[in-house]
């Protein structure tokens, strides 16, 4: 698909099941938003997720949940490339070619592998773990992306994609495009319903603390009322005084597009359980017809099969391009068929 339009790609990890409303309301939605912008393309990488020891019966049933809830967020294969990261065998290929340009130091110093090795020990890290910061590049690189819709601690990852794509260039002649971060600056932190310390996460928040998009809307509605505020009984968004209060300020606005100053008003003299309840409802309203779009499509695995190969296919046309062009400067020799 050629397009005159800036190219945007993106991927998320197939290992969480549900998606939470942090991934929704930090990346998802801006997926969305870029589709109508941009030359879209946008991966699950279950390449990725083999970095950590996946069960291979619960990673394929991730990458397909994953797919659905993408089209239930409300991607659109109209209008965006939508694909398995292992569908496109280029970006082994690429990433293979992007490992032998990058130093040592260089892969030694990526955050994420220090973080992730330091948890399970250096010795039980594997060199996919150490090096799956390349094959990112090789994912950004492969469809000559202008722009790539990061949070600001993959900002390091871009740098690394520009370095090495600088590299080739001057090495082997212009090749690759050099992408920018697009970091949306006003995209809402969200953060632990028990703990507003704490980024909403999988990894680091307890279950009562984060909102699965596909819980029962019963749960989401519980999670919610159960959620920490203070002892002031004072509706007013302050992250230092009243981090719990200000993350349901966060979530209603930024789901309802109302402000914050608005919202502050609206709840002048009520108490925290009148928010709770509004705001209950309002997640309700939202993950409801999500959940049951996602279920529509995985209750319909041939559509969605169909959906993910024709998203390959177009993926393909691109990145097959990027790698005959990257092979020929390299020196090697073209395959005859």
């Amino acid at each position: 698909m050629a397009s005159d339009r800036p190219r945007a790609l993106s991927g998320i990890q197939p290992t969480s099941g549900s998606f939470h409303l942090g991934n929704y309301l930090g990346a998802i939605r801006q997926y969305v938003a870029l589709q109508e912008t941009h030359d879209a393309f946008y991966m699950v990488v279950d390449l990725h997720a083999i970095t950590m020891p996946q069960d291979p019966k619960d990673l394929r049933a991730n990458t397909r949940l994953s797919a659905a809830q993408l089209l239930a967020a409300g991607l659109d294969p109209e209008r965006c490339t939508l694909f398995i990261q292992s569908h496109v065998p280029e970006h082994a290929q690429l990433g293979w070619v992007m490992n032998c340009i990058t130093g040592f130091g260089e892969a030694s110093r990526m955050t994420q592998f220090k973080d992730k090795s330091a948890k399970s020990g250096a010795n039980n890290a594997t060199v996919g773990l150490f090096t799956y910061p390349i094959l990112q590049v090789a994912d950004i690189l492969l469809y000559q992306a202008d722009s790539v819709p990061v949070g600001e601690d993959q900002r390091q990852h871009i740098e690394l994609t520009r370095d090495l794509a600088e590299r080739f260039n001057q090495r082997f002649g212009d090749t690759f495009t050099l992408p920018a971060a697009h970091i949306v600056k006003e995209v809402a932190k969200i953060y632990d319903l028990q703990d507003p310390a704490i980024k909403m996460s999988k990894s680091a928040s307890s279950p009562k603390g984060l909102i699965n998009l596909l819980d029962e809307p019963k749960v989401t509605e519980k999670k919610i009322k159960s959620a920490v505020t203070d002892t002031e009984a004072v509706i007013r968004f302050d992250t230092e005084n009243k981090p719990g209060v200000s993350n349901l300020l966060t979530i209603y606005s930024t789901l309802t597009g109302e402000s914050i100053p608005a919202l502050e008003a609206a709840y002048e003299g009520k108490g925290y359980g009148a928010l709770k309840t509004d705001l209950a409802g309002v997640m309700v309203d939202f993950v409801t017809p999500f959940k049951q779009r996602t279920q529509e499509y995985l209750d319909d695995p041939e559509t969605l099969d169909s959906l993910l190969a024709k998203g390959a296919e177009k993926a393909r046309a691109v990145a097959a391009e990027t790698l005959a062009q990257t092979y020929d400067r390299l020196g090697f020799l073209p395959a005859k068929h």
